[in-house]
């Protein structure tokens, strides 16, 4: 049974925005579609981390490795919007900063 909290939804939100972006990436016909190749398997990997017990690295470093690829997927350019980039890189950093206890909020962590 998997609980719903705060932290789940604030990852939830983050790897499905990178999921989109990844998407979105590939459908532009841009020149970044490595990059959104990357970008769609690292964040279904870290969704999936989140619900299946059995996946290799942790959510937490598959959390960094979905940070690394968006920060790449927005220096990489391209002809999609920044927004869901930028929205999926906020979200993310929050989670990983929650998760880890470096900031303490009660209520959330």
């Amino acid at each position: 049974m998997i609980t719903l909290s705060w932290l789940l939804l604030l990852a939830l939100i983050g790897g499905v925005l990178a999921l989109v972006d990844g998407i979105w990436r590939l459908r532009a016909r841009g020149g970044s579609t490595i990059v959104g190749v990357i970008e769609i398997i690292v964040s279904a990997l870290f969704l999936l981390s989140l619900f299946v017990p059995g996946i290799p690295w942790g959510s937490l470093v598959l959390g960094v490795a979905t940070i690394i690829a968006l920060v790449v997927a927005l220096f990489a350019g391209g002809r999609t919007g920044r927004g869901v980039t930028v929205a999926a890189l906020v979200v993310l950093a929050i989670w990983v900063v929650l998760a880890n206890h470096w900031l303490i909020i009660p209520g959330i962590n």
